[in-house]
């Protein structure tokens, strides 16, 4: 088995920004098109404006900010198309990571995917946030570590990143949660058998809820539906970021 990918490539003082920003973003705290203030985060964060920059431009290479010349940074924003398209990516480069993996998985894979479901599955029970998206990027991370192809798991997890505004909602929805951990015990179990197919197909169905719910939110706005006053004022950036 390949070696464990780093979860953690930036650090220090820049590192707590990006983390509490990312956090903010994955559940819902700043929506998509949420303006990100200098000023604002400067009055936040005991950092130098410097660290703000640098923190901002980390959030940018991973996808979920966009920055422009003169309009400054925001939580990206993802069109219906372009969801459709990110999943596409993301169902061919897992489908053929899980191909590749070699089957039936060795021992230390499949203790280290069931200690990994185990610290998930707590996290879920106990409703933490936090640590069920860390846990849940940690699993799949280490599950496609094993396909042997860095370059094809760095893929993964680039478009892991970019869609995390699809997939934030589905952290705090028991009902998806019920199935993420339904899902992730049936592929420690398939490793353990040699049908690599029917485990690639698994590793795509399972991406599909948080695709389909993103797309039938936007949907729905399209046709009508209004924001909560707070997340409307949030976009317009007329509140700051909440800790």
């Amino acid at each position: 088995m390949s070696a464990i990918v780093n979860f953690a490539p930036y650090g220090g003082k820049e590192a707590e920004v990006v983390k509490a920003l990312e956090a903010d973003i994955i559940f819902g705290r700043l929506p998509p098109g949420t303006r990100l203030v200098e000023d604002n985060l400067l009055a936040r964060f005991a950092v130098t404006r410097h660290f703000i920059r640098q923190a901002l431009a980390q959030l940018e290479r991973m996808g979920i900010v966009v920055r422009e010349r003169n309009k400054g940074a925001a939580v990206r924003s993802l069109a219906p198309e372009e969801v459709q398209e990110l999943y596409a990516v993301r169902e061919l480069l897992q489908r053929q990571a899980a191909l590749m993996i070699p089957l039936p998985a060795g021992p230390e894979l499949i203790d280290r995917l069931l200690a990994i479901h185990q610290e998930y599955s707590k996290h879920v029970d106990a409703g933490h946030l936090h640590g069920i998206h860390e846990t849940n990027d940690e699993f799949h991370l280490t599950f496609f570590s094993a396909c042997g192809n860095k370059y094809l798991v760095e893929s993964i997890k680039h478009y892991m990143f970019l869609s995390l505004p699809v997939r934030a909602k589905t952290l705090a929805d028991r009902h998806a949660l019920h199935t993420s951990r339904e899902h992730h015990r049936m592929m420690i179990e398939l490793l353990r058998g040699r049908d690599s197919w029917v485990l690639a197909q698994l590793c795509v169905d399972h991406i599909q809820p948080s695709k389909t719910d993103y797309l039938a939110r936007v949907g729905a706005a399209t046709h009508g539906a209004t924001e909560p006053t707070s997340a409307r004022r949030a976009t317009q950036g007329l509140i700051g970021p909440t800790s």
